[in-house]
């Protein structure tokens, strides 16, 4: 799959795909098990490779109920099975990534979770074609993988398999990749499917209203899971709600994209903040920080120009490992880019996309600081510019 948090703000709206159970995601989406629980494992190609802690504790639970069931053999042999599947799972995340990279388009992490993967993409593709290849590359993999396996394992392993359910781990991978592929590829947001079907409706039609038809058949899809796993399968309802959230929010992140292109970034910026001096202790930042709404704090050095950006959680962070008296300068963070009051609100917006930023300072013609962009401000502008047309038509 691919993929705003509250606290992302609306900077990371889901936007997955789920053979992997939640695949190649964007910048400005987030899912809901929070990543600062997974732990780094190695990293390749530049692409850092984590894994959830809630993904340990299911081996866990799993290796424990095959033992109880028939023992060390059983559990070990079926763990290394799940383990074997979550390859095929980063193989394919691993897809996405290498085919956006080819337009440009990075991808910082990919996040083993308990129901698939997470790769995370820069931004969002610029082109329909490109987000056609992006959203086949996964499933690309896994189709790769399968024909592989069947060159190994061939019709009779396949026949045995299924006639006797025996223990043959090549034959049940091949069997899995084949499902994996076939259920991204429904055409239903947040599955690769919807995605490929979104690139294709967006040849003929505009942006958001191709995601909205997307979004729609994603939703559809949504509630027939849900019935039937009423009637038998508990984890489809876990999956049915899975993909309404994915296909609403990603309609809801069209629909921002689509309003960004109407406005300059001075229409949403916050004109009334607080600013920190270069010189200001974390303690001065602490007293800020309680005594104002704002989490993050532009820093201005003794020329007025803005020096960097001292966030909360970096604020948090220095205060359990330095003393309160020691300078915001040595602590805030200064690859933070700027913007201007003129720039339009769809380059902003990407901006703060790739950057990952919490904030984003705002300056008029003269470099002057004069406001701030935060993922408050885009969701604040969401909301009117979806209600206003409503009050017109009252």
């Amino acid at each position: 799959m691919e993929r705003w948090s509250i606290e992302a703000q609306l900077t990371q709206l889901p936007i997955t795909d789920c053979s992997k159970g939640i695949g190649a995601r964007y910048l400005d989406e987030e899912v809901w098990l929070p990543m600062s629980w997974s732990l780094p494992i190695f990293r390749i190609a530049g692409i850092q490779l984590r894994i959830h802690i809630t993904f340990l504790l299911l081996i866990a639970w799993l290796a424990f109920g095959y033992y109880a069931e028939g023992g060390s053999a059983v559990a070990l042999g079926r763990v290394l099975f799940v383990l074997l599947l979550f390859v095929c799972v980063v193989l394919h995340e691993f897809g996405h990534a290498i085919a956006a990279k080819n337009f440009g388009i990075n991808t910082p992490d990919i996040t083993l979770l308990p129901i698939g993967g997470v790769a995370r993409l820069q931004r969002m593709p610029d082109e329909p074609r490109q987000e056609l290849i992006i959203a086949l590359a996964g499933p690309l993999v896994n189709v790769v993988i399968a024909f592989t396996l069947f060159a190994v394992v061939g019709w009779r392993g396949l026949a045995a398999q299924a006639a006797m359910g025996g223990p043959d781990l090549l034959a049940q991978l091949l069997v899995i990749n084949v499902v994996l592929v076939l259920f991204n590829l429904l055409p239903a947001f947040p599955m690769d499917g919807g995605r490929v079907l979104r690139a294709l409706l967006a040849t003929r039609l505009s942006y958001t209203r191709a995601t909205q038809i997307a979004a729609s058949i994603g939703q559809g899809c949504a509630f027939i899971f849900g019935f039937i796993g009423l009637f038998g399968n508990p984890l489809l309802l876990f999956i049915a709600l899975f993909v309404y959230m994915g296909a609403s929010q990603e309609a809801a992140l069209a629909q921002l994209k689509d309003i960004s292109r109407s406005f300059p970034v001075s229409s949403a910026m916050v004109r009334e903040f607080h600013s920190l001096p270069q010189n200001a202790t974390l303690q001065e930042a602490v007293d800020a920080l309680l005594a104002t709404s704002q989490h993050d704090f532009p820093v201005i050095d003794e020329s007025g120009a803005v020096a960097g950006v001292l966030t909360r959680h970096d604020l948090i962070a220095a205060l359990r490992k330095h003393d309160p008296q020691i300078r915001v300068a040595d602590v805030m963070r200064r690859d933070i880019p700027t913007v201007t009051t003129g720039t339009r609100f769809e380059e902003a917006f990407r901006i703060m996309q790739e950057c990952n930023c919490p904030v984003v300072p705002v300056l008029d013609g003269m470099k002057r600081l004069v406001g701030l962009l935060t993922p408050e401000n885009v969701t604040e502008l969401m909301m009117v510019h979806s209600a206003m047309p409503q009050r017109r038509a009252a």
